[in-house]
């Protein structure tokens, strides 16, 4: 008997299904809490390919939601392991495993050959990233991102709207799952949710995921969910660029102080807060970089700068370019 009989008994599925399955390749970006949800059901079910970006190493203290990783992995790399279980599961798939963080620049060569990307990074500069990349190149994007006990989980770009369509402004809170605090089964939840879209996708099921979101709180039992498809997509949009994009000609401002940062993201940039910054006769015109650790002050600082800068606005995440 065929390992994907109980699949390939639905109707939506069957043998034609299957072989959309088997031909598909997904990019998951991210092998921590969501993945470790998500990426066991896209082997299982018999994905084709999948490839796994993921630059950091696994820690005691994330084991309680990375659940694909036990205690005898902490300190290898994350993307890996995650490979490594994941081929333990389905051998008739591909899985690669390579241990590098999602920047703007291999963006683009990462997600150019792939049917689908699923976003488990839970960054919002990695999936602001993404979803710019995904809009350009017309590949849907499956998101998530939990905190503490709530979350969402949605399909964007390859025809719908994009992350920025529906969340165009900078994020209020900079709160992380290592600030703030999150719970496995919550993170769990929307991972199954991402892998249950990317299933969809790929097999072509209706209502389509894309242009659809799913908010969870697990503490309230309050679920919600909501259609996107004609949401515009914003007139102003900062996108995050590379270190090595910058030029000679570009205005770059360190936003982070000394005792933050005791080298500045690059080597012609000058400290200063967003209220020191002002339009000159002699910067009139110029691209204007911010630079931040995690691109947030960075994005702030360029919805205050906007309305009042001549030029093009880009940000520059240092922790992940």
């Amino acid at each position: 008997m065929s390992r994907y009989a109980r699949q390939m008994m639905l109707p939506q599925l069957g043998a034609e299904g299957q072989a959309r399955l088997a031909a598909a390749r997904v990019l998951v970006v991210g092998a921590g809490g969501l993945a470790a949800s998500a990426l066991p059901l896209l082997a299982g079910a018999g994905v084709g390919q999948i490839d796994i970006f993921d630059g950091d190493l696994i820690e005691l203290s994330n084991l309680h939601r990375q659940t694909l990783f036990t205690e005898d992995d902490v300190g290898r790399a994350k993307a890996e392991v995650a490979a490594e279980r994941c081929r333990a599961l389905n051998s008739g798939i591909v899985l690669t495993g390579t241990k590098r963080s999602i920047t703007p620049e291999n963006v683009i060569g990462a997600c150019r050959d792939v049917d689908l990307v699923l976003d488990c990074a839970d960054s919002y500069a990695a999936s602001y990233l993404l979803s710019d990349t995904c809009l350009a190149l017309g590949k849907p994007l499956i998101s998530a991102s939990v905190l503490g006990l709530s979350g969402y989980a949605g399909g964007f770009c390859g025809g719908s709207p994009s992350l920025r369509a529906v969340f165009p402004e900078a994020p209020d809170s900079a709160a992380s799952c290592a600030t703030a605090g999150v719970l496995g089964p919550a993170v769990s939840l929307l991972g199954s949710i991402q892998a249950q879209m990317t299933l969809s996708m790929l097999l072509g099921l209706e209502p389509s995921p894309l242009g659809q979101m799913v908010q969870i709180d697990a503490q309230t039992w309050r679920n919600n969910a909501f259609r996107f498809d004609h949401a515009p997509e914003p007139e102003t949009a900062f996108r995050f660029v590379a270190l090595s994009e910058l030029t000679a000609d570009d205005l770059v401002f360190e936003l982070r102080s000394e005792d933050e940062a005791p080298h500045p993201a690059h080597p012609s940039a000058r400290r200063m807060t967003t209220s020191e910054i002002e339009i000159t006769d002699t910067n009139q015109g110029k691209r204007l970089v911010l630079c931040c650790a995690t691109g947030l002050r960075a994005w702030r600082a360029a919805e205050q700068l906007q309305p009042d800068w001549p030029g093009e606005i880009v940000l520059v995440a240092a922790a992940t370019s």
